[in-house]
């Protein structure tokens, strides 16, 4: 029987699991630091110290990581885990997937152009495939089995840490958009009070983030940004450029408010709001308050 490999050095490995089940594979999960992991069938643990990186332990995943033909490797879209993964990927000479949605014998499903289409990818040995990690699985945490290694002479000598509250806009199902129909940074608590409201996650277009700063770069959505798939997805002041919409096409319900009648957006949504956002949020917003 062949074997999933999953590396984690967080243990939020829930949706990186069901991936493995889509084969009906043996999943042993490879944990660098003390966090557990449940839902696998075994797992092996990587001391850290806590004075050394994670990514300075990659050679010792990688000569853990004992992979076959028929085996496949996965890994949270992180770019702590992305570091292990390319060690075992070196290791194997295994190709790397990005964007897999569903895996197969020799087979994986992966999406293009964000999501716009998607492409059978067809492989002969074992293969490293990046994917949303999810959160921890329920249940009793396996007991590991221990192993150790030399690391990569790397230390940690001093952290800078940004007083930007995280932002997990990636797993939200609730997700609601500002875009350049905002004409001041101080506007958007008007969206921040919607999100509230429904109990959503608040992100905003590229140009919110990349050009005027006004929030922080893992908030932005789009192609070449957050790729999100929630239950609700609102537009605000955003006029459904490519680059946009590709990454919110899995949305189960989307939402557009908009003062032009003409944009784009509207093409997308499944339900549309044709006004000026500064006097639909706060009606919209105490509706749903009530």
């Amino acid at each position: 029987m062949a074997t999933t490999w999953i590396l984690t050095s967080t243990g939020e490995i829930a949706d990186l699991v069901e991936l493995g089940r889509q084969r009906a594979d043996v999943i042993t999960a490879v944990v660098v630091g003390d966090a557990e992991v449940a839902g696998v069938d075994s797992a092996i643990t990587i001391a850290l110290d806590a004075d050394i990186p994670v990514e300075a332990l990659a050679p010792v995943v990688a000569q853990t990581v004992s992979a076959g033909a028929d085996d496949v490797v996965l890994v949270a879209d992180t770019p702590t885990d992305r570091v292990l993964g390319g060690a075992v990927a070196a290791k194997l000479d295994a190709p790397i997937l990005v964007g897999v949605r569903s895996l197969g014998e020799h087979t994986a499903q992966v999406s293009r152009f964000g999501a716009i289409t998607l492409q059978t990818v067809h492989f002969d040995g074992p293969v490293v495939a990046i994917h949303a990690g999810g959160s921890a699985v329920d249940g009793e945490a396996v007991a590991p089995q221990s192993v150790t290694g030399q690391p990569l002479p790397a230390r940690v000598s001093a952290y800078d840490v940004s007083e930007t509250p995280d932002i997990d806009i990636a797993h939200a199902q609730r997700v609601i958009c500002a875009g350049r129909g905002f004409e001041n940074k101080e506007d958007l608590q008007l969206a921040q009070n919607l999100a509230d409201a429904l109990g959503a996650e608040l992100g905003v277009s590229r140009p919110l983030a990349e050009g005027y700063g006004w929030m922080p770069r893992e908030s932005y959505i789009g192609v070449s940004g957050q790729i999100v798939a929630p239950e609700l997805y609102v537009a605000i002041g955003i006029s459904g450029q490519i680059h946009h919409t590709a990454g919110v096409t899995d949305s189960q319900t989307i939402v557009a408010i908009n003062n032009d009648e003409l944009a784009t957006i509207f093409d997308f949504a499944d339900y549309g709001i044709v006004g000026d956002l500064y006097a639909v949020l706060p009606e919209l917003t105490a509706a749903v308050q009530k």
